[in-house]
């Protein structure tokens, strides 16, 4: 369903947390519409199993679209294969709605499953997908950013680089990847969080693996408004690669907890 919407009012919501059908889509004034982007690969995609309550509409929680225009938040947000479905970013975007309820928030997908982290360089191409990740989400966010404020840039990848070939660079490229992002946004507070990779005991961890992951942690530490997010007992969908839907709406509550702990602070 399309809605007209009306940029720059100031918004009124006459519908309840989650009804059926809510009032048409009216975006906020610029400052009042936060704005957050997902990316990376297949598990800030999403691949949960999608069920009934997943696609109702909260009436000031939004996602730009794949035709680039702005809806209410439904899984799956992402379409970068067809086996996408509930991920983590719509559950952190209604945590955080519930914490601040004079804003709105928008999500702009823009993660591609089986990239790596040289796919997020300027050019950079995805073969299985034939998309170009980073150089596609600058044209999207070029776009969506009209509407709204960049408030938080959330991140989880690093299974395509945990490898003997690119586990060396991935320091290098990622610490490049934020601060290119940083300057092409002009969002140097705004803060990154990066989540952790899944852990399952079905699938211990190879040495390149936890490389990524100790590249995870230390840029956390060392780089100024970086966060890590834990995935302690987070669970997989049977692949051990994916998280299940539970599992990637408590990795949302964990973004958005993570995210309003850096704002209470702030």
């Amino acid at each position: 369903m399309k809605y007209i919407l009306a940029v720059a009012l100031i918004f009124s919501w006459a519908a309840p947390a989650f009804a059926d059908e809510p009032a048409p889509l009216q975006l906020p004034v610029k400052e009042n519409f936060h704005l957050f982007l997902l990316i990376g690969q297949s598990n800030m995609a999403g691949r949960g199993k999608v069920e009934p309550t997943d696609q109702e509409p909260h009436p000031r929680v939004l996602a730009f679209t794949k035709d680039n225009e702005w809806d209410f938040a439904r899984d799956p947000l992402h379409f970068d294969k067809s086996a996408a479905g509930v991920g983590l970013g719509r559950t952190f975007g209604i945590k955080l709605a519930e914490a601040q309820p004079e804003i709105v928030i928008g999500l702009i997908p823009c993660a591609v499953g089986g990239s790596s982290i040289t796919a997020w360089e300027p050019g950079g191409y995805h073969d299985q997908t034939k998309s170009h990740p980073y150089d596609d989400m600058l044209k999207r966010c070029q776009i969506a950013l009209k509407a709204g404020t960049l408030k938080g840039i959330l991140w989880h990848q690093g299974e395509a680089d945990s490898n003997a070939e690119r586990a060396p660079d991935y320091e290098q490229k990622l610490a490049a990847l934020i601060k290119r992002l940083r300057k092409e946004f002009e969002a140097e507070n705004v803060p990154f969080l990066i989540g952790q990779l899944g852990q399952f005991e079905e699938r211990p961890w190879s040495q390149y693996k936890l490389h990524v992951d100790n590249v995870h942690q230390k840029l956390a530490r060392e780089q100024s408004r970086t966060f890590f997010i834990s995935s302690d007992g987070l669970e997989h969908k049977g692949d051990e690669v994916h998280f299940d839907a539970a599992s990637y709406r408590e990795f949302g509550r964990r973004y958005a907890e993570q995210y309003l702990k850096i704002t209470a602070e702030k």
